[in-house]
Order: structure tokens, then C-alpha cells, then sequence
């Protein structure tokens, strides 16, 4: 038997390979011959760079850069083995679990971070960039990112404006005097799973400023800001649309990246699966595992699990699924191309005792092994059902050909 494990991790508890690794460990107690290959699995947001650095064999970096709030911060990306494709969230920089509720002020939250991070990748030879905008707790359009890559964001005096929202307030004029050369030579593909434009009732600054701080009374100004900005973006670079899904996305990080580096806006979910090589993997499989901490109705909105399933289908695979816990609304998940899914718990638990590592890396082992005893009991019966199906016919010609008196 061959088996494909790309299982998301159950946050707070199991990273994803520490979770396809539990779930190779039961498969080979059922069946020590098994051909497992666990694949890294995440949906752009939080993990997919431990996710996919650790899975595909690269490493990790770590560079001290300006925090949301301008204090210095560590950030670490990845660096895949072909030395030139950084993985990053912008949460690392730019990140609302950076700052303490009470900090929250998206009208003096940066990006810049962000962009020190692409300087420092860069620096490095890194030329191909995957990079997750989930988490931010800014709303400066990107302008703090742009600004550490050599933009100039200039004020009516000629001067870089100030970090965060505000800073659009003051912005005049857009320069490119100073951009980094190398960003000519550099290509970002952007995990975005949200579709709100940068402007409006359902851009950035109505939106999403509110959970990160925004006083009621500042929204209306930032959302005017923006709409200048994306006037004065579009006078220098023509493709800038702020009507375009996902501009909105992390406080308009998504329209600066995709106006001023000429990025692509796609499904995190996609982006994993391609760079992790599921599809080909597949192929060749007899049935593919995945999963994540909790399956749900809102399991087939988008997350990876789906994305999984959905390849699997396209030829034609059986996809199960483990998970720490089922919602009662989960069996909706078997319309979507997971044929059967198993929660792990295997005894009365807190949900704290669920979630320790170790309980929780034993549970899906031992699960994933009576599941898999179940499976090796049906192909055993399958092939002495062939064997004996041969015998029979073997013998059944052999009486045909030497009939009594013939």
C-alpha cells in the first residue's frame, strides 16, 4: 500500500509534520511494508513557513527588523533548498499578536518590518518569494513596506511620511528613486484568502481596522486616505486596480504588492499544495490522509484539508481524514471529497490534556493504526478473493479439457 499524509496542524498542539508523522507511525504498525510519504501541509497563515521550510528540506533565518509599533523584532522566514525561494508570513514583522490588545493602533502600525524582511532575503540570494498576509495589524496600505524597499512615500515637503495610517494623510508623491535594483529579478507569489478591495464598505479600513484597534471615528479618514493613495498609485503605475480581490487584504498590503511588485494574489491553500508537489504524489497513490484540529462545516470553506481532497478527487483516490475533534454540522465534509473522517480522542480528556503534544501525537498514532488494521483486513480479503477466484477457474478449465472418457 502506498499512502500520501498531508495533514494541517492542530494549533496549539501538533505542528503538520509532527501530525503526518504520528499518522505514518500508526499506517506502519498495520502494515510495516506501507509506502508512506508525509507531505507538509498549511493554508498560507500561520505555519506554512515552519510548514513548508521544515517539510521540503530548507532552512531557517532570522533577521531583526522594525516591529508594528517601530521597536525592533526577531522575524524568521525559510529558505527552501534551491536557495533563491524565501517562505514568510508578514505576521512575523508586521503581526496584530505582536502587540498587546491595548497597543492596537492601526493609525501608527507599520509594514516596513515587512519589507526589511525582503531586504534581508535578498541579501541573501533569495529571488522567488512565497509570502502569507494573514495577521497584520496595519492599515497603511503597504506604504511601510514599499518605503524599506527604496520607495519614496513623500509629504508635501519632500520627506518620507510618517509610519501607519496617518502616513497616507500626508502622502503627496510616490517615488522610485530609490528602489532596491534587485526587485526587478524578484517574483512574489502572495497567499491571500480574502477578496474585500482596498476602498469602501468592504475594504481595509471598514472592515478589518476595527479588530485592530481602530476608534470608530478614524475609520471614515483612513478609508479617504486610501482612496488617495490608490489615485496617486494608479498615476504611477497603471496596472494599480484597488477594485481587485484581495487589495484589501492585511491593511492594503495586498494592492501595494500587487501594484508595485507586480505580485499575484492566490489561495494560500494552492500554493502550498503546488510547492509541496501533492498532485504528482497523488498519482501514484492508494489513498491519501489528511485532516487538522477540528473538522467543520467551515472545513470546506476554503481550508486545506479541502484543497487536499479536491486533488485526490481529480484522480480518482479514497481520502480519509483525522482530526482532535468533529462539530456535529462535519459530515458535510463527505460532499467535498473526504469519504471518511475519524476524531482522535480515545478517552476522557480536558481539552487541555487533548492538546499536549504528547497525548495528542499517541491518539492520532493509535488511531491512524485501527484504521489502516481495517483497510489491510479488506485488502487481505481482496487478494484471497483474486487467489481463489483464480484456483477456481484455473480448475474449472482444467475439467473442461480432460473429461471422463475423452
Amino acid at each position: 500500500m502506498k499512502a500520501v499524509v498531508a495533514i494541517d496542524s492542530f494549533k496549539g498542539s501538533l505542528s503538520s509534520l509532527q501530525a503526518g508523522n504520528a499518522v505514518r507511525e500508526g499506517i506502519l504498525r498495520a502494515d510495516p511494508d506501507a509506502d508512506v510519504q508525509v507531505l507538509p501541509l498549511a493554508d498560507g497563515g500561520e505555519g506554512t513557513v515552519e510548514a513548508l521550510t521544515f517539510g521540503l528540506g530548507g532552512t531557517l533565518r532570522t533577521a531583526n527588523v522594525t516591529g508594528p509599533l517601530g521597536g525592533r523584532v526577531r522575524a524568521s522566514y525559510g529558505v527552501l533548498p534551491d536557495g533563491v525561494t524565501a517562505v514568510m508570513e508578514m505576521s512575523a514583522a508586521a503581526g496584530i499578536t505582536l502587540l498587546k490588545a491595548e497597543e492596537r493602533d492601526p493609525l501608527s502600525a507599520t509594514t516596513f518590518g515587512v519589507g526589511e524582511m525582503i531586504r534581508d532575503a535578498i541579501a541573501a540570494g533569495c529571488r522567488r518569494f512565497l509570502i502569507g498576509i494573514g495577521g497584520s495589524a496595519t492599515n497603511d496600505g503597504g506604504a511601510g513596506m514599499l518605503q524599506a524597499l527604496g520607495f519614496g512615500f513623500l509629504n508635501a515637503r519632500g520627506g518620507q511620511v510618517p509610519f501607519g495610517a496617518r502616513g497616507l494623510g500626508e502622502l503627496r508623491r510616490i517615488s522610485f528613486d530609490g528602489v532596491l535594483p534587485e526587485l526587478k529579478d524578484c517574483s512574489f507569489r502572495i497567499a491571500c484568502d480574502v477578496g474585500n478591495p482596498l476602498c469602501g464598505e468592504r475594504g481595509a479600513s471598514v472592515v478589518f481596522a476595527p479588530q485592530k484597534g481602530a476608534a470608530p471615528a478614524s475609520i471614515p479618514q483612513m478609508d479617504r486616505w486610501m482612496r488617495d493613495y490608490a489615485v496617486l498609485a494608479r498615476s504611477v503605475c497603471p496596472g494599480a486596480d484597488p477594485d481587485c480581490p484581495g487589495s484589501g487584504a492585511a491593511g492594503g498590503l495586498g494592492f501595494a504588492f500587487r501594484s508595485f511588485l507586480g505580485a499575484v494574489l492566490e489561495s494560500g491553500v494552492g500554493i502550498v499544495l503546488e510547492e509541496t508537489g501533492l498532485s504528482e504524489a497523488v498519482q501514484s497513490a492508494d489513498l491519501v490522509v489528511t485532516g487538522e484540529g477540528r473538522l467543520d462545516a467551515q472545513t470546506v470553506m476554503g481550508k486545506a484539508p479541502i484543497g487536499v481532497a479536491r486533488i485526490a478527487k481529480e484522480y480518482g483516490r479514497p481520502v480519509i481524514a483525522f482530526s482532535g475533534s468533529v462539530s456535529c454540522d462535519a459530515a458535510v465534509c463527505n460532499d467535498h471529497g473526504i469519504d471518511a473522517f475519524f476524531p482522535i480522542l480515545r478517552a476522557p480528556a480536558t481539552l487541555r490534556e487533548a492538546m499536549e503534544p504528547v497525548i495528542a501525537q499517541k491518539n492520532l498514532a493509535d488511531t491512524a493504526e485501527q484504521v489502516f488494521r481495517l483497510f489491510m483486513i479488506k485488502e487481505t480479503k481482496s487478494t484471497n478473493y483474486t487467489v481463489t477466484e483464480a484456483n477456481r477457474h484455473e480448475k474449472n478449465e482444467n475439467h473442461l479439457h480432460h473429461r471422463p472418457g475423452q
